[in-house]
C-alpha cells in the first residue's frame, strides 16, 4: 500500500488507495472476514467452515481484500493462510483521522 504525502497530513495514504480499501470493506462478507482474522492468521479451510461459505466464494472475497492491501498470505502445503495487514489498517485510520481533522476546520467565507 503506497503511503503518499498529502496536504491533509504528513503521513497520509493516497485517496485512491483509501477508496479501494473502503470499497473492499463495504461488503458484509468481507467485514465478517476482517472480524474472523482479527484474532490472527487463519487457514482458508477454517474460514470456510466458520463463515459458512463455499471455498470459491471465499476465495473471491479474499482476492479482493488482498488486492486492496488489507491481507497478507502464505502457503503451507496445500493450504493458504491469511492475516490482516495492520500497517494498512493504520494507514486507513490515519487517513480518516486527517479527514476528520479537516472537517473540524471552519469553512472559508464565500466571496
Amino acid at each position: 500500500m503506497a503511503v503518499l504525502s498529502d496536504p491533509m497530513s504528513s503521513h497520509s495514504m493516497a485517496a485512491d488507495a483509501a477508496r479501494q480499501l473502503l470499497k473492499a470493506l463495504a461488503d458484509p462478507i468481507r467485514l465478517r472476514i476482517v472480524e474472523a482474522l482479527g484474532d490472527g492468521e487463519r487457514c482458508v479451510c477454517d474460514l470456510t467452515g466458520e463463515l459458512g461459505l463455499a471455498q470459491s466464494r471465499l476465495s473471491f472475497h479474499l482476492k479482493v481484500m488482498k488486492e486492496a492491501g488489507l491481507l497478507g498470505d502464505r502457503q503451507e502445503g496445500r493450504w493458504v493462510y491469511y492475516r490482516l495487514r495492520p500497517e494498512t489498517i493504520e494507514d486507513l485510520r490515519d487517513w480518516l483521522g486527517s479527514l476528520a481533522g479537516s472537517c473540524r476546520q471552519p469553512a472559508l467565507p464565500c466571496p
